[in-house]
């Protein structure tokens, strides 16, 4: 291959980071982008999100051989990682969401797969696009991004040890050679450490003094722009993926790591691989552009907690510059999730190097890589909640600008002119390669060498003479000395007393200067006196205007008063009307809804009367139970009407502020106002309560009965089929029981059989042998062992056969109690589940009734209330010119009891749970649920009783307070306001 194409780019050329700069290019070449897509971002790929990639990495050999606890969990089908925590022995789970969540058993290839090639081809496509691995020191970044050193076989396949940055770099080159592309690529490499940035592909210098080689510094610039490029940054133009892998190599090898207690070849700073790609393309027109692609790769140094990596001295000051950098990569996620007027992106190198990836026009991907050991729990919690807040950074992409063919022909001719420059600055003979302007200063420093040896002789000639010269003076001087001591000896004498005086004068010039501070502080606190009372006159003088011009408009306004009043005399005297025909109405309707209550609870007292007739058992387990259930209900409810008090006095302390607001301006209408709109606002609000505790308590006892009969019938249900499997199973092992008696029965009449046969063979063997001898005596001997023989088979099959026969009959008991104890049993379930079906419709037939009936109240009473706010409305119409001050108090005082009604809501809800609590204890057992429904039919009569006591009170008070309400707008329509008006 050609040596142009490794030749280095190196010099004063200034290669930009951020993709809005590359390449750089002149005015008039950018005038000549006239073919260009200047909206080349497509709508879809703004506001894009960061996407966030948590990859977990497998426990260690020492940390298996350790028995680690693993307190980290990833489920990668629902991408959640869960962290456990044990705090004050308590077990708190933390999970957290990811774009894409990668176990400890995910291979290289899976990672790049999923979410790398993608975004390659984005690159590919003339995007610029950033990948950085973040996590704590030990957790696999560099292991992620660059893989194994040695993970390349030799016919140039990857292993599954191969990072992310290979893989790139050989897809990149396997696409553009699948296209037949015409294509540019350069690659850089440079790395952050303790906070300098060094080229890592650069040539190193030599020390003058040390045997070692020198990185030199490059400088981090920004344009009139505000983008940031780097000043000197070598990049290699690359045509292969072995060159890339070759350079990678070289960089890693120069790349700054060091032992630790976590990691044995710990990163100690941050490097960023970047690679430009320039793509031909030709235009429907024959125009020849170049579309500019490039993929920043970034691995940075993990966080590191000083004491558990055991870094000493420089270890510890580069682990604490890594953490500062990325404590400032931190601020700078946490201030664009907060939407931060400021970003501390200069506040570091990293940071300034990544400001486009973070909240620019780049493409964004962070891996962040953590262990799931628990000796890492803190700092794994640390980077999770860092890769949560970083998913909430919006991008907004942009395709790079495509440039025309004489822009990169002119960047490439002013390239080819400086190198031209550093050629023939070059001499051939002894191989020194050096630049003109270098030679002149050389040379002449050489000339300024020579001419500064000549005088430094004659200046040591001069020296030579003025040697002798001071020689003589040396001898005249020790003849001075002698007496010089005398003096010296006198003059320290005096230089004594002279010190003692010195001390006496510091002391009083201390007092004084004491004296001179003191008085300073007083002037200085005169002069801030004076200033302050000045101030404070501007202020009152300033508030004196506005009171003048406050006066004037209030009396505009009492003149508009007295106007309005006018048309307020008309208008009281028709609300007065309308009022008695209200009032009229709304008695009616109340009278009609006390009436209907009063039946409906008549009824629903003759029917829990009658459903209680139905439930005669109880026990006193279940009357304890329901008395702990009624004293939550009563705290609880307490809880309920304390808030409500304080709802009430936070009303009516708004509703005062705003009568004492309007008072000012027309105090004899608001006092009417007052009067008539509180008292029908206390009759209908005691109305809609009471109406709505009814609801409440019958909805409540309607749920806690239908829950009753409904578990009490489920538990009855399992004990029906316990018990039916119980008698199926009874009647199962007495068949098999009976088989087992005949089998036997079977089996010893076929032995008692072989044994009498074996016996008669036996006997008539023995008779053939002794036939001849004893004739007579085995005839009778034989005859006696057959009778004895078939009277003992005969007993053991007449016992075998009775006691066979009594199993029998037995199991055929057993059997047949079963049978009816299963049908008797199935009769009572069927008995059951039919009364517990017409119990539920009817107590739900009369849940339903009494609901309709309420809600008709209480739509009546809504109607009411709806027609004391039209009337309120009309009033109010009246008092325009103060209505954005009593708005403000009304809104306050609606705000308050929102919040007080949100704290009601809150303490009913606990109240109930803990009653629901209370209730799934009482059916616990089946033979308590018949004692529920007689308490409940006590408790509702107590209840029904209650509250036709309460709607009779009610009734009373409603028709005295109408009573009191007609008086009263009579008495303050007719008498107190047409007399005051």
């Amino acid at each position: 291959m050609d040596n142009s194409h490794s030749q280095q780019q190196r010099g004063g050329n200034q290669i930009p980071l951020s993709p809005s700069q590359t390449p750089r290019m002149s005015k008039k070449a950018a005038r000549d982008l006239q073919l260009v897509d200047s909206n080349s971002s497509n709508g879809h790929d703004r506001g894009l999100n960061i996407q966030v990639i948590l990859r977990c990495r497998p426990l260690s050999e020492d940390e298996m051989s350790a028995k680690t606890p693993v307190v980290i969990f990833c489920n990668e089908h629902r991408r959640e990682v869960s962290a456990i925590r044990n705090i004050s022995h308590k077990q708190i789970n933390r999970t957290f969401a990811f774009d894409k969540v990668l176990g400890p058993s995910s291979k290289q290839k899976d990672l790049y797969d999923q979410v790398v090639s993608p975004i390659v081809n984005e690159v590919l496509e003339g995007y610029t696009c950033t990948i950085f691995a973040y996590g704590q020191t030990g957790s696999g970044k560099t292991y992620t991004m660059e893989g194994e050193r040695k993970a390349i076989t030799m016919n140039g396949e990857f292993t599954d040890d191969k990072g992310l940055i290979p893989r790139s770099v050989q897809q990149i080159f396997d696409t553009l050679e699948a296209q037949n592309a015409e294509y540019s690529m350069k690659v850089s490499f440079l790395e952050i450490y303790s906070e300098e940035i060094m080229d890592l592909l650069a040539v190193e210098e030599c020390s003058k003094f040390l045997d070692e080689k020198l990185k030199k510094p490059i400088t981090l610039l920004e344009d009139n722009k505000g983008d940031v490029f780097i000043r000197g940054l070598e990049e290699k133009m690359v045509w292969t993926a072995n060159e890339i892998y070759k350079i990678l190599e070289q960089g890693s090898a120069k790349r700054h790591t060091a032992e630790t207690l976590l990691n044995k070849q710990s990163s100690r700073s941050h490097v960023i691989f970047s690679i430009t790609i320039h793509i031909k393309e030709c235009t429907s027109e024959g125009k020849e552009l170049f579309k500019c692609g490039k993929l920043n790769l970034v691995d940075l140094a993990g966080s590191e907690n000083i004491l558990r990596s055991g870094a000493r001295e420089g270890r510890a000051r580069e682990a604490g510059e890594n953490n500062k950098s990325l404590l400032t990569l931190g601020r700078v996620i946490n201030a664009l999730v907060e939407h931060s007027g400021h970003v501390p992106y200069r506040d570091s190198k990293l940071t300034r190097l990544l400001r486009d990836s973070l909240g620019g026009k780049t493409k964004t991907c962070i891996i962040a890589t953590i262990s799931p050991s628990i000796h890492f729990l803190e700092e794994t919690l640390s980077t999770l909640n860092y890769a949560q807040r970083a998913k909430n950074i919006k991008n907004r992409p942009e395709v790079n600008q495509k440039m025309i063919k004489s822009v990169l022909i002119k960047d490439l001719y002013m390239e080819i002119d400086r190198l031209k420059q550093e050629v023939y600055a070059a001499r051939e003979k002894n191989g020194i390669h050096i630049p003109q302007d270098h030679y002149v200063n050389q040379e002449s420093e050489k000339k300024a060498m020579a001419k500064k040896i000549a005088c430094m002789g004659l200046d040591l000639e001069l020296k030579e003479k003025q040697l002798m010269e001071l020689q003589e003076l040396y001898i005249y001087q020790q003849k001075m000395t002698s007496e010089l001591g005398e003096k010296l000896e006198r003059t320290q004498k005096d230089f004594k007393q002279n010190e003692h005086a010195l001390l006496d004068l510091e002391d009083r010039f201390g007092q004084a200067n004491a004296t001179i501070k003191e008085k300073e502080y007083l002037i200085y606190n005169l002069l801030k006196s004076e200033k302050e009372l000045i101030e404070r006159a501007l202020g009152l003088r300033a508030e004196l205007e506005i009171a003048a011009s406050e006066v004037s408009s209030l009396f505009n306004t009492i003149e508009c008063k007295d106007k309005i009043e006018d048309r307020n005399k008309v208008l009281i005297q028709s609300f007065q009307t309308q009022l008695a025909q209200q009032l009229e109405v709304l008695s009616k309707t109340v009278a009609a809804s006390v009436t209907q209550q009063e039946h409906h609870l008549k009824l629903i007292e003759d029917n829990m009367q009658s459903f209680a007739s139905t439930k005669v058992e109880a026990t006193e387990e279940l009357q304890a139970q329901l008395t702990k259930l009624k004293d939550l209900y009563g705290s609880g409810f307490k809880l309920l009407d304390d808030l409500a008090g304080e709802l009430d006095k936070i009303s009516g302390l708004a509703f005062g502020n705003l009568n004492s607001e309007v008072s000012r301006h027309s105090s004899s209408l608001v006092e009417l106002f007052k009067e008539v709109i509180s008292e029908a606002d206390a009759v209908l609000s005691d109305l809609q309560s009471n109406l709505c505790n009814q609801v409440e308590k019958l909805s409540a006892y309607g749920q806690q009965q239908l829950e009753s009969h409904s578990r009490s019938l489920q538990t009855t249900q399992s004990i029906s089929e316990a018990t039916v499997n119980f008698f199926k199973t009874l009647s199962m092992h007495a068949t098999k029981l009976s088989q087992i008696v005949e089998d036997a029965q079977i089996t010893n009449d076929q032995k008692l059989y072989e044994l009498e046969k074996k016996f008669e063979e036996y006997a008539a063997t023995e008779e053939r042998q002794l036939l001849e001898k004893v004739a007579e005596l085995l005839a009778s001997s034989n005859a006696r062992k057959k009778r004895m023989l078939q009277t003992e088979v005969d007993g053991l099959r007449e016992s075998d056969a009775s006691v066979t026969f009594k199993l029998q009959q037995e199991l055929s008991n057993v059997q047949g109690l079963a049978t009816s104890v299963k049908d008797k049993w199935t009769t009572y379930m069927e008995k059951t589940e039919t009364h517990y079906l017409d119990n539920t419709i009817a107590l739900k037939n009369g849940k339903d009734g009494l609901e309709d009936d309420l809600q008709n109240c209480m739509s009546k009473a809504r109607m009411g209330a709806k027609q004391w706010r039209d009337a309120q409305d009309s009033l109010l119409s009246l008092q325009r010119n103060n209505i954005d001050f009593v708005d403000s108090i009304v809104k306050g005082g609606v705000e308050a009891s929102q919040r007080i009604h949100a704290r009601l809501s809150s303490a009913a809800s606990s109240a109930l749970e803990e009653a629901d609590g209370v209730t799934q204890s009482l059916l616990s057992s089946i033979e308590y649920s018949l004692k529920l429904d007689h308490d409940a039919n006590g408790n509702i009569n107590s209840m029904i009783v209650t509250c036709c006591e309460d709607m009779r009170k009610m009734r009373s008070s409603h028709d005295y307070q109408v009573g009191e309400i007609m008086e009263n707008a009579g008495k303050n329509l007719i008498d107190d306001y047409i007399v005051h008006g």
